[in-house]
């Protein structure tokens, strides 16, 4: 029934795009592997326990949200160029069918993703926080799912594959530097802690800082849990109003 919710469809649509995910080894590498593996590289490059449970704990936050926003553009971009997307959307399958299926693909991927990068940052690499790793695992499992969420709207504004990859650097490295990681935001200008306010990301590693300051839950905590929840939805549905985008030529 257009319109409404059909859940057959819906779970079609995620098994497809996670086949194709699962079949692609450089994918699976990014996903699982990568983020990881930089998590051992900066440990080993601090050379100091405290210290890496400070930056080390904001790049379990980063590392999801970079290589799921480029997982993600990349393979809606490439569902776009090739046309499946534009022959989808000519069926019986409605707007929210192709949405969600898309979505619950790439959430079961970033979640797996978060679930191997938090295991490997606290029995590896050793990692210790006053806060419980649940509350890491929310976020850096929000921090993923916004990359996500991010990367299906971005890949509405490019052409090719390296159009989306160049996306990365203007959309997350800004983020990144301006979020804390190096300097405190408190430090920063006025003008760019204005600026910092308005990246989400700011609010992903600002969690995570509580969580490695303290054992209980705080207001700051929850609230920038309802800002990672917002933006999402918000990327979301922007990225919904741009599934009848058809690719231009490059």
């Amino acid at each position: 029934m257009t319109g409404l919710l059909d859940v057959p469809v819906t779970l079609a649509t995620a098994g497809r795009v996670l086949a194709q995910l699962r079949a692609d080894r450089r994918t699976v590498a990014m996903l699982l592997v990568v983020p990881s593996a930089l998590l051992a590289v900066t440990k080993q490059a601090l050379d100091s326990r405290t210290l890496f449970d400070q930056v080390g704990l904001s790049l379990v936050g980063i590392f999801p949200l970079t290589t799921m926003f480029l997982v993600t553009s990349v393979a809606m971009l490439r569902e776009r160029t090739s046309g499946t997307l534009e022959r989808l959307l000519t069926t019986p399958m409605t707007k929210l069918d192709l949405l969600l299926g898309y979505g619950l693909a790439f959430s079961v991927a970033a979640t797996a993703q978060t679930l191997v990068v938090v295991a490997i940052a606290y029995g590896l690499l050793g990692l210790q926080t006053p806060g419980s790793r649940a509350f890491v695992v929310a976020v850096a499992l929000l921090s993923a799912l916004l990359g996500t969420s991010l990367g299906l709207l971005a890949s509405a504004f490019a052409t090719s594959e390296f159009q989306a990859v160049q996306f990365l650097p203007a959309v997350i490295l800004p983020r990144t530097l301006l979020g804390g990681l190096f300097v405190s935001r408190e430090a920063l200008p006025d003008w760019l802690h204005a600026l910092s306010d308005l990246m989400p990301l700011s609010y992903a590693i600002e969690a995570l800082q509580e969580v490695g300051r303290r054992s209980i839950i705080t207001v700051t905590l929850l609230h920038d849990l309802a800002v990672l929840v917002g933006v999402t939805l918000v990327a979301l549905v922007a990225a919904a109003a741009s599934l009848r985008r058809r690719t231009p030529s490059a």
